[in-house]
């Protein structure tokens, strides 16, 4: 269930309301992009923070008039639904470079001018994530 400005977390109480109401959009965004409730609450504040020191006169009125509460599943796996996935380094031939890629990902993290490159940075992600690694060969890809 998404929060709103009349229901939030308790340490959010103490912000000005135009800071709260930023890390209640953070947040309901991360909410509908799959992310853990727990996870959420310190990533919202943070963000809402650094958001609110450089907002322009713009943006805050903007956000004044936002819903904060409405926020679309995006389409297709992306964010959490990507962080237990395995990445998997494999060769493009298109831009003759080895690419890192999350498993059922449509964009990938990078492009390396080697397999070395390219395996250090899936191992770097993985590692992060308790995943797998898989390493392709150049002619499987």
């Amino acid at each position: 269930m998404p929060w709103t400005t009349k229901n939030y977390p308790n340490s959010w109480k103490n912000f000005d309301p135009l800071l709260r109401k930023k890390a209640i959009d953070i947040a309901n965004a991360m909410l509908a992009d799959g992310y853990k409730e727990e996870d959420i609450i310190p990533i919202a504040t943070s963000q809402a923070q650094k958001w609110y020191e450089n907002a322009t006169p713009a943006e805050l009125k903007e956000l004044e008039e936002k819903d904060v509460t409405k926020h679309a599943k995006p389409k297709g796996p992306s964010g959490a639904r990507l962080m237990e996935k395995d990445v998997i380094v494999r060769y493009q031939p298109e831009q003759k470079q080895w690419e890192v890629i999350s498993d059922g990902a449509l964009q990938a993290d990078s492009l390396h001018p080697t397999k070395k490159e390219a395996v250090i940075r899936a191992r770097e992600i993985a590692g992060k994530r308790g995943t797998r690694v898989i390493e392709k060969k150049k002619s499987e890809s």
